[in-house]
């Protein structure tokens, strides 16, 4: 037997010298040119409205887009009145961040982005990621048509869930024994990535197509990875954020079950999401969109692109710990903020504004507040960082919370304000000293913030913006300075 099984043996390959190659192993690749990434365009659809000028605007007057829960917010298609109403009146927390919808100006206008186009296809948090697309690129002015920009341009879109009244709804036909009636597009309206997908089919981008899962993070991520992409010379210009509709029935009655949602003030809405507060007793529901347009810093120059702020540093991290729980001591939160400020190459003392995770849960908020004292010791002591948590006035947006507050961030260096934390009554003695949360809008210089998210299964994100360039406003600063003195030396002489 041996020995047919030697006479069957294939012969051996010949040696690399023998053929003609070489046995000497290759070169390093070659080193990627990190290449400076900048924000150009922002799109906004949230509760407190849709559009960056309508949110932002609410946001620092201090309006909250909390409300009641309804029955109808439920979304439970084909159930009749009596399962809506027992189904409504099992739920815990009724309270939620809904997304304003109607024809008025800063609504979600239903008709126009769902009726009017594929909605066999094209569930609600798609469709909020396509809306927020829209007003990105046109902030931007990107429309790409020539092949070559659209192959250079990519889309970076996560969402947290995706669709789950559409995965009830199948469970429900399935019970009822209706799957001749399941939709064929029921699979692509679930898929997390079809946000991406969808976007990059209407509007012709060849460029990566990418999608981050990781809860709360989501946006974050999103944002984070399509940065690199753009470093490493993948795409010139990304689409990046993150979004979410998850206002639903078994939605809610999950996170009601793992105790996290808000139940002591169904009866006051708009003081349910109360971050860092004494009277924190979970976070709240919401939904909506954020999207950013990314691009290289000499792509945004050759064509003469608006810049609102560079992406200066990302950080991510996992806290190894728990399914739902950070680590009290916050090692996770600190190793993202380090990270991103490491990458940044800016120091602690030269971050002017924190946009806090902060969901208005009892243990999640003190431990982020213990890891940003631990990273920003004496400069957050001093109270020269602002801080504040605008999921008081937005609720917490799961899978879009990360893209939705990295724009408010950047906004509070383009406006040079400071968003406020609302329901912020009595704040938690984990404060003391000039180290407390911003209760009201405040008017200040921010060159450069910070914008933490952090998600369940202890995955961690942190993002550190900073001020456009000098060559983007005034060539160079020493350009700058010569046209002052040029100024100065005119002023003189006049008199």
């Amino acid at each position: 037997m041996w020995s047919a099984l030697r006479a069957v043996r294939p012969r051996r390959a010949c040696a690399p010298a023998a053929c003609g190659f070489s046995s000497q192993p290759f070169g390093p690749p070659p080193v990627p040119c990190h290449r400076r990434v900048v924000v150009t365009g922002l799109g906004l659809v949230t509760p407190l409205g849709c559009g960056v000028e309508t949110a932002w605007s609410r946001l620092v007057e201090g309006r909250c887009g909390v409300r009641a829960l309804a029955p109808a917010d439920l979304k439970m298609s084909g159930a009749d009145e009596r399962t809506v109403m027992h189904t409504y009146d099992q739920l815990a927390s009724k309270v939620a961040a809904v997304v304003p919808c109607g024809e008025e100006e800063g609504e979600f206008d239903e008709e126009l982005w769902i009726r009017s186009q594929d909605n066999r296809s094209i569930a609600r948090f798609i469709a909020y990621a396509l809306c927020a697309t829209d007003e990105a690129l046109k902030d931007a002015d990107w429309r790409p048509t020539d092949l070559q920009n659209k192959e250079s341009t990519g889309v970076s879109i996560g969402a947290g869930i995706g669709s789950i009244c559409d995965i009830a709804d199948a469970g429900h036909m399935v019970y009822e024994k209706k799957l001749r009636q399941l939709s064929p597009f029921f699979v692509p309206r679930i898929l997390v990535n079809m946000a991406s997908g969808h976007v990059s089919m209407k509007h012709g981008f060849k460029g990566p197509i990418h999608s981050a899962v990781t809860a709360c993070a989501t946006g974050a991520h999103s944002i984070g990875d399509a940065t690199r992409m753009i470093q490493f010379g993948d795409a010139d210009v990304m689409v990046a954020g993150g979004t979410e509709s998850s206002i639903d029935a078994l939605s809610i009655a999950g996170f009601c079950r793992c105790r996290a949602l808000s139940t002591k003030y169904n009866f006051l809405p708009h003081a349910s999401s109360r971050p860092f507060d004494c009277g924190r007793d979970g976070f709240v529901m919401g939904e909506g969109a954020g999207v950013m347009v990314l691009e290289s810093l000499e792509h945004a120059k050759e064509r003469g692109a608006k810049i609102y702020a560079e992406v200066r540093g990302y950080g991510t991290s996992g806290d190894a710990h728990h399914i739902t729980q950070p680590h009290t001591d916050g090692r996770g939160a600190i190793l993202a903020m380090m990270r991103a400020l490491r990458q940044s190459g800016l120091q602690p003392n030269q971050v002017d504004y924190i946009n806090a995770h902060a969901t208005s849960t009892p243990l999640g908020d003190v431990v982020e507040a213990n890891a940003i004292k631990s990273v920003f010791s004496d400069h957050a002591a001093s109270g020269a960082v602002a801080l504040s948590s605008t999921k008081g006035a937005t609720g917490h947006l799961l899978g879009a919370a990360g893209a939705v507050e990295a724009i408010f961030t950047i906004l509070a260096i383009h406006h040079g304000i400071a968003p406020p934390t609302l329901n912020l009554d009595k704040p938690d003695p984990v404060f003391h000293g000039g180290f407390i949360p911003l209760s009201a809008a405040k008017d200040m210089t921010i060159r450069a913030a910070l914008s933490n998210s952090f998600g369940f299964g202890g995955t961690n994100a942190s993002l550190l913006f900073s001020s456009p360039p000098y060559s983007e406003t005034h060539s160079s600063l020493s350009e700058f300075l010569k046209t002052v003195k040029g100024h100065l030396k005119t002023s003189v002489a006049d008199v």
